[in-house]
């Protein structure tokens, strides 16, 4: 059973995909109840799915999520902490009420989802967390500074919690994507001057040449999420086209 956030479009829905065509029971949780349910379609035509509406920056809704997701299912296996958004600012164009946003969703919500899922794992004898970072935990990006910092929380975050609860068979990683053809990286990339320059300047940064794909970053995960990565917690994982392997 695992629960997937941001679950609705570009990694998020590719990793529900991937989780349900491999058996698992899916809930995938947005803020956007029109994608969610056009996801839901595509979901139940390969496995069982459930859509949340949540706001995964709000306890109250993350609280209710889970504790619905444990009457229907009986226990929580998996836990994708996805839901993200990449506003572009400095610290001075960013307004307090973006950057609020940004480390409310970012990473509030992998707080709260963690929080309130742990328990349930802990009860079922264990279980696995993967968040979903950015090459920006890394290393920072022009113009992203709520962006940036969110993210180097996430991957710090995820080995806060692989050394908390290592204990309880539970496992932590996080996946460090790089540019990756999805919703967000188009209206990022929408905001240049030039977006078609933007876009083959980022693609002549990364070494393989080319974007990656949503799948590329759900094949990782699934990796993660099964035994098959059962000695690894706390580790990082760049899908990057080797990006963080240096500038070329």
């Amino acid at each position: 059973m695992a629960i997937i956030t941001g679950g609705s479009d570009g990694i998020g829905k590719a990793i529900a995909i991937t989780f349900a065509r491999h058996g698992a029971k899916v809930v995938i949780v947005g803020r956007d109840k029109g994608k969610g349910g056009r996801c839901l379609d595509e979901l139940r035509k390969v496995g069982e799915a459930v859509y949340f509406k949540v706001d995964v920056s709000d306890a109250q809704q993350v609280k209710r999520m889970v504790e619905d997701t444990v009457q229907r299912y009986g226990r929580i296996d998996i836990l994708i902490n996805n839901a993200a958004v990449c506003p572009a600012g400095d610290v001075i164009t960013t307004t307090e009420a973006t950057w609020d946003e940004v480390l409310g969703v970012n990473l509030k919500g992998v707080f709260l989802c963690s929080k309130y899922s742990i328990p349930h794992m802990q009860k079922g004898g264990g279980g696995v967390i993967v968040n979903i970072g950015s090459i920006n935990s890394l290393m920072a990006m022009e113009n992203e500074a709520a962006y940036d910092a969110s993210k180097g929380g996430v991957l710090m975050l995820t080995k806060a919690m692989a050394l908390d609860f290592a204990k309880s068979n539970i496992r932590v990683n996080c996946i460090c994507p790089g540019a990756i053809e999805t919703t967000m990286l188009n209206a990022s990339l929408g905001t240049a001057k030039d977006p078609k320059a933007a876009r083959a300047s980022l693609i002549q940064k990364h070494p393989l040449r080319r974007t990656g794909t949503p799948e590329e970053v759900a094949q990782a995960a699934l990796f993660l999420a099964t035994n098959d990565s059962s000695f690894i917690t706390g580790a990082t994982f760049p899908v990057d086209g080797g990006i963080l392997a240096g500038w070329t």
